[in-house]
């Protein structure tokens, strides 16, 4: 069975008070568009195609970005989810031999597991439309799923349930398998007769049951798959989800927290059994932390490999690599770019930005090192600056093995300190230093006797 993925992501999201289209909201620092598409793409279903409609041109950016083939289409006015579908009409006419999975994009908790289950026991009964479902304690709030000898009859909103309805604990995720020649015969026979003047997706399975179609459920054992957000406060309430659910993957897995307040794991990080995570810290993108580190306080690494045995305080890295047995911190930033290669220990109030870093060299405070290659066991007194941008072109530093750089030296790019070189205090540097060397750039010393009691008299 061939098989493609519509994605309705229309939505205004009017109660989260913003101008951005609500499945752009960010769970764990992701929007929950990207969960979704990505849990299509993890149960190898590439053939999407996403509904777009308030603010679409944020839609278009967001899809851009990722690098992955998906068709849009438009959807012009917001009539309902089955006006959604209608406005993929020619996408799905392209693929009638198919079956095509409906998904909602602010419902990011759809799972590989779930799709793909599924998807076989849609196959496997051969029925016109499975509705994804899950059973929960309290269904107060959603549709209730009204069966018959196995079989859907329809889905009944929680207004227009009868006494005995209230008592059906399945409810409706949103999601939907149907095959798309009957899925377009019920596109048809769709009608906006409700209070809302709109056309309902889910008007679908009672027009398909009415016509003789074969229909079903799939129950998710993932009760989350029925969760989406309409406020601020039903994000939060996904992102505490999402967060806890992580958070006690790693636990499972040997991962040592002291303190979970304000800790944050994006769920395409990696971290290896004897880390220990401490409270305030954010682990984001696909970052990996090695065995017997210890991250935190107030952490945030996005994107970047941490090797083993390290020790990272109030530490902010950014799409860089770095080393094992590396000491970092307190108020550490690292820009994107840079290789921090082991045994490197940097201070408290240093910057790097796309340098390399080699073993053992120390930065121990207030520096500065952009677009530099620095050599292995170097010296960075108090105050280094490399001063890499001269108002047009950005230009690199190469600093030689064993050198040491003096207490507030400015070394000017395109600048080389030879290896052992070395550079006096308050010196600026504009020349190559020859390995072995010490540069003096100091002007002369003048003493003015009795300056400030002249000062202080006038």
């Amino acid at each position: 069975m061939s098989a493609c993925a519509l994605i309705l992501a229309g939505g205004k999201g009017t109660r989260m008070k913003s101008e951005l289209p609500k499945p752009m909201f960010e769970v764990l620092g992701e929007p929950m568009l990207e969960w979704v598409l990505s849990a299509c793409e993890n149960s190898e279903i590439s053939d999407i195609c996403v509904v777009k409609g308030y603010n679409a041109a944020a839609i278009d950016e967001f899809l851009s970005t990722r690098g992955k083939k998906c068709d849009t289409v438009l959807q012009k006015e917001r009539l309902g989810t089955g006006h959604a579908v209608m406005t993929a009409r020619e996408w799905l006419s392209e693929r009638l031999d198919d079956d095509v999975l409906i998904l909602c994009g602010d419902a990011p908790f759809i799972d590989e597991k779930t799709i793909t289950e599924s998807k076989a026991l849609h196959k496997k009964n051969g029925c016109a439309v499975t509705v994804i479902t899950a059973k929960v304690e309290a269904p107060t709030g959603y549709g209730r799923i009204v069966m018959s000898k196995g079989k859907i009859l329809g889905i009944v909103e929680e207004k227009d349930l009868t006494d005995a309805q209230k008592g059906i604990t399945e409810i409706n995720s949103g999601a939907m398998w149907f095959s798309i020649k009957a899925l377009l015969y019920a596109l048809d026979e769709i009608k906006p007769n409700n209070s809302q003047n709109e056309y309902y997706l889910t008007d679908s399975i009672h027009i398909l049951s009415s016509a003789g179609y074969k229909t079903g459920t799939y129950i998710s054992d993932n009760e989350r798959v029925v969760l989406g957000a309409n406020d601020r406060k039903g994000l939060l309430k996904l992102n505490d989800i999402a967060r806890r659910e992580i958070i006690g993957r790693h636990l499972d897995e040997g991962v040592e927290f002291t303190c979970t307040d304000g800790v944050q794991i994006g769920r395409k990080v990696k971290i290896a059994p004897g880390v220990k995570i401490l409270q305030g810290t954010i682990l984001s993108g696909e970052t990996s932390i090695g065995k017997n580190t210890v991250i935190g306080v107030n952490c945030l690494i996005d994107n970047c490999t941490v090797g083993e045995n390290c020790n990272l305080n109030s530490v902010q890295s950014y799409n860089s690599q770095i080393g094992d047995n590396v000491t970092m911190g307190p108020f550490v930033r690292i820009r994107p770019g840079s290789v921090i290669k082991s045994g490197v220990k940097i201070g408290n109030f240093v910057e790097v930005k796309n340098s390399t870093v080699g073993e053992k060299t120390a930065i121990a405070h207030l520096t500065y090192v952009g677009d530099s290659d620095v050599g292995k066991n170097v010296n960075f007194g108090c105050g280094v600056v490399t001063v890499n941008y001269d108002g047009v072109n950005k230009n690199r530093t190469v600093i030689g093995d064993e050198a040491f750089i003096g207490c507030n030296t400015n070394l000017v790019a395109p600048v080389k300190v030879g290896k052992r070189g070395y550079t006096a205090a308050g010196s600026t540097v504009t020349k190559d230093v020859p390995d072995g060397a010490l540069a003096i750039e100091r002007t002369e010393l003048y003493i003015k006797e009795g300056f400030s009691d002249r000062k202080l008299k006038k």
